[in-house]
């Protein structure tokens, strides 16, 4: 059956996710409880100015190299491939020097004129050293899953994802008596030592399992020295990809700085709008992408796997990734939308011990399966080289986004309601762009009462019933952790045991799952 080379690529990446999003979250939990929402609002701010130099000094060239390398491999081309990659890491390594010096000039001009609050400049000029090292590790890893190899990629985010953790709390804690501000510069810091030890390891990776090259295909090194030629084909796809990206994180600093300014014109104070924020993106945003390891993971794989396809002309293979991908996608999604909107004063509460981010986070939940397909069907689009297409769509939500957050968000009525409900259109409206685009394309055809239907089915069943046990057991008395718990065991079994019930889990999925688990070897 076509596709399990890339669904066991994305089941690497899965595992590595799910570890990285459960210490991602226990992390944010602990950033919420340590400095409070603002704190976590303050480094919240900074952080998409951060991830714009990022996205700036990467250029899209990460992904490039991805899809270029899976290409030459596919193509038994090893030379070409390692041309490819070298001269992405010098243009690289130009670009994120270059950006890094822009961002020390610019954070003061930032400070006083862009963000509403002041407080911020220690924590955005502590992230500087980051822009090198995670736009060079990044090239690194565009290498590898070009290679289709996930596991480098996997292994480096994880021994980041440790580090960032423990050595970001351990600083927040130790500044924490100096300010809220110097809590928010050891993350900062925590960061930067997190993504530091990732580099190293993958610069260990490289050195000990790069592929020795020993095929040759004649004619090939005109191919290779045709720089120009190189240069054209990484910034045909980088520049429609760093697009994207500057819109979507151009989105994220806009919302840092609109959603504050906007509440403050509602009615409330600076402490008071920097809070709601944090709590906006540190607790109900944290839960809404928790599911998102599945689709992240998916995203990631079948960049080069598309390309992979289509490198070797088998449209047939690139349909059946792309169908096996927006099913997994669904059959996540949206049990875990009925979740949030069953659970999310407790999920709130117990979890990061405020029960008032419950209601952002139920105003988000029914956009929550399009988050995911986002995720998924742009990663489909730039593996099949319309990487232009997501960035249209992305341009077109983020306005709807921007001029919704405006106006509602500064009705009292409405507040932080009117500013979710705009930012939930938003993830809407993307996605749904996206997947109209493939099927005109010809790559996907969703089957309603089979993909859709069952998982939808099975997920308003689960709710109900969990609903009325959830009823009994606050009747009963119990902890609200206790039932918190409960709930969730009890809802994701009646789930699972629906979708076998009514065939939304098949014999072709269980066999995937086998050969994922390594239960059937063939």
């Amino acid at each position: 059956m076509a596709g399990y080379s890339f669904l066991q690529g994305a089941f690497i990446l899965l595992i590595a996710g799910l570890i990285n999003r459960i210490l991602g979250f226990g992390y944010q939990v602990a950033m919420i409880r340590l400095i409070g929402p603002e704190g976590v609002g303050l480094f919240n701010m900074v952080l998409p100015v951060y991830i714009m130099m990022l996205v700036l000094a990467g250029a899209g060239i990460p992904l490039a190299i991805a899809k270029l390398v899976a290409g030459e491999v596919a193509n038994n081309d090893m030379p070409s491939a390692y041309r490819i990659f070298k001269l992405s890491l010098l243009i690289s390594l130009f670009t994120s020097v270059f950006f890094t010096i822009v961002l020390i000039i610019a954070a003061p001009i930032l400070t006083e004129s862009f963000f509403p609050n002041p407080r911020v400049y220690y924590c955005l000029i502590s992230l500087v050293p980051g822009i090198i090292i995670v736009t060079l590790c990044s090239a690194f890893r565009g290498f590898f899953q070009g290679l289709q190899q996930m596991s480098p990629t996997a292994i480096t985010q994880t021994i980041e994802q440790l580090v960032r953790v423990a050595s970001g709390l351990a600083f927040a804690y130790v500044m924490l008596p100096l300010g809220i501000e110097f809590a928010a510069v050891g993350l900062s810091v925590g960061v930067i030592l997190g993504e530091l030890t990732g580099f190293i390891f993958m610069l260990r990776i490289y050195v000990r399992n790069k592929p020795v090259t020993l095929h040759y295909v004649p004619g090939s090194w005109r191919k290779i020295y045709n720089l120009s030629n190189n240069i054209k084909n990484i910034f045909t796809l980088a520049i429609p990809v760093t697009s994207t990206r500057i819109v979507a994180t151009a989105l994220m600093s806009i919302q840092a700085v609109l959603i504050p300014q906007r509440l403050q014109v509602a009615g409330l104070s600076v402490s008071q709008a920097t809070s709601a924020y944090g709590q906006f993106i540190g607790i109900a945003d944290a839960l809404l992408f928790m599911p998102g390891v599945l689709t992240m993971a998916l995203a990631t794989a079948l960049v080069p796997a598309m390309s992979d396809a289509i490198a070797a002309n088998n449209p047939a293979l690139a349909r059946a990734r792309i169908l096996d991908a927006v099913r997994l996608t669904l059959q996540v999604g949206v049990p875990a939308a009925f979740i949030f909107l069953l659970l999310p004063d407790e999920l709130c509460g117990v979890l990061f011990g405020y029960v008032q981010a419950g209601a952002i986070l139920k105003v988000l939940a029914l956009s929550g399966p399009f988050v995911y397909l986002q995720q998924t069907t742009t990663g489909i689009l730039q593996g099949v080289g319309r990487a232009d297409v997501p960035f249209k769509n992305l341009v077109v939500s983020s306005l709807v986004t921007i001029v919704g957050i405006y106006y509602l968000t500064a009705l009292p009525q409405f507040g932080m309601g009117g500013a979710m409900a705009a930012v939930s259109i938003g993830y809407i409206i993307m996605p749904s762009l996206n997947m109209l685009y493939l099927y005109r394309m010809g790559l996907f055809s969703l089957s309603v009462k089979e993909d859709v239907f069952k998982p939808l089915a099975a997920s308003l069943c689960m709710y109900l019933l969990t609903i009325y046990i959830k009823k009994v057991l606050y009747a009963y008395g119990l902890n609200v952790s206790l039932i918190l718990v409960i709930s969730l065991v009890v809802s994701g079994v009646i789930y699972l045991a629906l979708m076998m019930l009514v065939g939304g889990i098949n014999s072709q999925d269980k066999d995937k799952f086998n050969i994922l688990f390594k239960f059937n070897k063939r």
